[in-house]
């Protein structure tokens, strides 16, 4: 476990105050948070496939899973249903043109789950427990975070401007109180610390952080949950937007949670039209942003 999981934070703050003008700077950044990412999957993955009695395990964490995707998305439907009944919002009429690419979002949403899968069969199959893993990932995580805070600090966005955005604004608070109010309600089915299941329900969709994060203080099994969960999440929200955006596009923007500033947010576009992007954009910014700040005050507590 971290040492104190608040530290996580410092990185975060630390790459968020620094200015960064350079856009090839920017670029190499940008492949190094992917690269990152794919890397610590990958020894989320080792560590799961070296757990003892894996396959007993399993079963236990697909109930976890299950459990945590099913009252998160009630909490969650009904929060945003709440607020988009009290500012309800209409997309612009005419401006939904053209079918995102489901395919090119699989095949995207497919790579960080042969990440873990592969590092899973290296870890049971291949290599001997590595002593120093958790110290890697460890390291490798507050790079991460730190290279996460500069892009949201010069990804042209202007915090200001975002916080003003009063839809963008609720749909991120409505998604945050009913996540942690499902946390709540899951602490006694759970069976983990109160702090340690409402780091579970804080990952909002961000599943390439909220396995890190979570994996490296409460362990490799907990990280997996941590990190199905915000996949199964983000696949659903693929499915509903185009659903619901032109009735509800509160419920639609804010259930794919951080993802809406990025991999949901071509659907978000194709679906909703202009009027949901700057929306969208907010609210997923603003997750990302409390997302690692929640799970790490969170996790700092035990």
């Amino acid at each position: 476990m971290l040492t104190g999981a608040l530290l996580i934070l410092a990185p975060l703050f630390l790459g968020f105050a620094l200015p960064l003008k350079n856009r090839q700077a920017m670029t190499v950044i940008h492949y190094s948070v992917e690269a990152l990412v794919y890397f610590i999957l990958g020894l989320l993955g080792l560590g799961l496939g070296q757990m003892e009695g894996l396959a007993d395990q399993l079963s236990g964490m697909a109930v976890q899973v299950l459990v945590l995707v099913a009252a998160l998305f009630v909490a969650n439907m009904a929060g945003l249903w709440l607020f988009h009944r009290w500012q309800p919002m209409a997309p612009a009429e005419g401006e939904a043109v053209g079918n995102p690419s489901y395919r090119r979002l699989f095949l995207a949403g497919l790579k960080p789950m042969l990440a873990v899968l592969t590092g899973l069969l290296a870890g049971y199959y291949l290599l001997p427990p590595l002593p120093m893993a958790e110290s890697i990932a460890t390291g490798a995580l507050m790079l991460l975070l730190f290279l996460i805070g500069l892009q949201l600090r010069n990804a042209g966005l202007s915090l200001r401007k975002l916080l003003m955005n009063r839809q963008g604004l609720g749909i991120a608070l409505a998604l945050t109180l009913s996540s942690l109010l499902a946390g709540v309600l899951l602490i006694p089915i759970l069976a983990l610390p109160w702090h340690d299941v409402l780091a579970l329900a804080s990952g909002f969709g961000w599943y390439s952080l909220s396995g890190i994060v979570i994996g490296d203080a409460l362990g490799p099994a907990w990280g997996g949950v941590a990190f199905l969960n915000d996949v199964i999440r983000e696949i659903i929200a693929l499915a509903i937007i185009p659903l619901l955006i032109s009735a509800r596009p509160a419920m639609a923007i804010g259930y794919g949670g951080a993802t809406a500033m990025d991999f949901t947010l071509p659907v978000i576009r194709s679906s909703g039209g202009l009027a949901c992007v700057p929306v969208a954009i907010a609210s997923g910014f603003l997750l990302s942003f409390l997302s690692p700040v929640l799970m790490g005050v969170f996790l700092s507590l035990g």
